[in-house]
């Protein structure tokens, strides 16, 4: 299998009916985008404040916002021309949202995504914005709301200053029944953190020497001189769980919970070592709402093999998910749950000469090339669970 090297653009996309506040909530990742460069796919230019961001010049129909970002008007047609552009080294994008309304059904731009060619994006989510102060007529007028609610990864209950407490709690439990195991965030005018659905990005100290102030640093000054700083107040709404590993995953019971992950875990990012079930390969992990893939990525020399993953959602429990993570280690034979001798060669390599690393092999034990061939059959079979989500290259049997 030949690792995929070259990293993938996640393409979220970003649902609601006429009045939900999906165009706010557009609008505030633009100012609050992490210091990533934003491609903004929409039917309407005019819904996007881009006369508030200095347009820095327009070919054809895209538009390329001040703060480094782009903004494109296509129908679903167009869909897959235009996320060929946007994904070319050129433009240096780091994040693609697509604005569904007046394009397509949102099911039918996530059957899209998940079913393109393009080996540079991978699915970011289906976000759909919910008007809370409406719901209920939003519903009667437009019934197909509870078929975007079950297909949602994330589900933005917004306006929820506009309800009071007793209407927010039976709101939250309407949107959270019929979006099945999405995670249902509460906002106010669209505010959620960026983190929820990409990470922050950090450049070279030359990429930001001479740019110009833009509507996201002015944006950020006013926030945190006029109103206390409120948007650092935003991860409020959800939780997150860090877990480190010296021990190898054990695979089989790693993809049971990741197969039975709760209700409200959104994402899951990382890094998970498998130890003998690939020794070569390191995973790294991408679980978004019901979505998953594994990319295998060669080990560098002399690296810690580690598993480290962050878990993101609303509602959850981070004790049990831990201890539910903790659970999925490799383990001896015996089940006593001391971690496995290290047999890699980096262990071996890495220690002090003459002297074994902990939980290195005697010299007499097997080394993998040595195992008997049924156990590295056992080993090849406990992955297969693991390899049915690596997405395979482009032509590759």
């Amino acid at each position: 299998m030949t690792p995929t090297r070259s990293p993938q653009i996640p393409v979220v996309v970003l649902a609601g009916f006429l009045g939900s506040g999906k165009t706010t909530l557009l609008n505030h990742l633009l100012r609050n985008r992490a210091g990533n460069r934003i491609g903004v796919i929409v039917n309407d230019f005019g819904a996007i404040e881009i006369d508030a961001m200095t347009v820095a010049g327009q070919v054809g129909s895209t538009v390329s916002l001040g703060n480094g970002c782009l903004c494109c008007a296509v129908d679903a047609s167009e869909l897959d021309t235009f996320l060929e552009t946007l994904t070319r080294p050129s433009a240096r994008l780091d994040v693609i949202v697509i604005e569904a309304s007046g394009l397509a059904e949102p099911q039918e731009l996530v059957r899209m995504l998940l079913a393109s060619d393009n080996p540079h994006i991978r699915y970011g989510g289906l976000v759909e914005v919910v008007d809370a102060a409406e719901f209920e007529r939003t519903r009667e007028r437009h019934p197909e709301i509870d078929r975007h609610l079950a297909v949602a990864d994330l589900v933005v209950l917004n306006k929820t200053d506009r309800v009071d407490e007793a209407e927010h709690a039976r709101l939250r439990g309407s949107v959270a029944e019929l979006g099945s195991r999405a995670a249902v965030i509460s906002a106010v005018h669209g505010r959620i953190d960026p983190e929820l659905l990409f990470d922050p990005v950090l450049r070279p100290d030359h990429e930001d020497e001479a740019r110009q102030l833009t509507f996201e640093d002015l944006f950020l000054d006013e926030c945190q001189e006029g109103e206390g700083g409120h948007a650092g107040h935003m991860h409020a709404a959800y939780e997150s769980v860090a877990f480190t590993s010296r021990e190898p995953m054990d695979p089989r019971r790693f993809l049971e919970f990741l197969d039975s992950r709760p209700e409200g875990l959104y994402r899951i990012k990382g890094f998970a070592d498998f130890g003998a079930g690939d020794r070569a390969n390191k995973y790294a992990l991408h679980a978004v709402g019901r979505f998953l893939r594994f990319v295998p990525q060669p080990w560098s020399r002399g690296e810690q093999r580690l598993t480290q993953l962050v878990l993101i959602g609303s509602g959850i429990d981070a004790g049990a998910l831990y201890e539910e993570l903790a659970d999925c280690r490799t383990r001896t034979p015996d089940g006593t749950g001391k971690p496995l001798p290290d047999t890699s060669p980096d262990a071996a390599r890495n220690a002090p000469h003459g002297t074994p690393p902990e939980d290195a092999p005697h010299n007499d034990a097997p080394h993998d090339e040595d195992r008997p061939h049924e156990d590295r059959e056992q080993h090849e079979r406990s992955m297969w669970g693991v390899l049915r989500y690596v997405q395979r290259p482009a032509g590759a049997p």
